[in-house]
């Protein structure tokens, strides 16, 4: 079990006002950062050290992941992060694919180019998190594109399902080698691609790219 010196989370003041929500965004990046091991347990008051806070708020957020199946709680020991495996990623981005492809060839085939030039600026931050090869805030960049174009569909249920399915796809692998750089910065760049692609009108480099961006989650 992993004490309080032994997390590597983010030192930040906790606001009383929004504990949970501040703890629970914390947690959430240091999972997609690979600070909270698959496997590895966490006690809620070792956490709650760690944030200066007491174990109720930490528990309260464990549970809310719990619910979105990063962790799993242990009666009387803490909370164990989820061990996944290769084909479950596959299966998440082929689910992905599923909902978002025909969404966004639809809206490719109706919104006109201004509609998405609105969209640059989250495409930009995608680019901007991934020069700064930070991790998480590429995490919550790259969602955040991804609710944006599927936003103009207009469908609540789509946008929440969507994400749910798309923060589980970010989570590493056991064992998995930290994020690089690199790839980070290669991901965004098909956000601007796919960008340029729906502002020009092309069906075709639309179809192309949004199949291969989400075959590359696979990988």
């Amino acid at each position: 079990m992993h004490d309080a010196a032994e997390v590597r989370l983010p030192r930040q003041k906790v606001l009383r006002h929004s504990v949970r929500g501040q703890i629970l965004d914390a947690l959430r990046a240091a999972l997609v950062d690979g600070e909270l091991v698959p496997g590895e347990i966490y006690s809620g008051p070792a956490l709650g050290e760690r944030f200066g806070v007491s174990a109720t708020p930490v528990r309260e957020a464990m549970q809310q992941l719990a619910l979105e199946g990063a962790v799993e709680c242990l009666p009387n020991r803490g909370f164990r992060v989820v061990s996944r495996t290769a084909q479950e990623l596959a299966e998440l981005a082929e689910v992905r694919a599923l909902l978002e492809v025909p969404v966004m060839l639809r809206l490719a085939r109706t919104l006109p180019a201004e509609a998405w030039e609105a969209l640059r600026p989250a495409a930009a931050a995608t680019g901007e998190a991934a020069a700064l090869g930070d991790v998480p805030a590429y995490a919550e960049a790259d969602r955040a594109f991804h609710r944006a174009v599927l936003a103009a569909a207009g469908n609540r249920q789509l946008l929440q399902v969507a994400d749910d399915l798309h923060r589980r796809a970010q989570w590493p692998l056991p064992g998995a080698p930290r994020v690089r750089r690199a790839d980070l910065i290669a991901d965004a760049a098909e956000h601007t691609a796919l960008l340029e692609a729906l502002i020009a009108g092309d069906l075709a480099v639309v179809e192309s790219l949004v199949r291969e961006h989400f075959a590359g989650t696979q990988s």
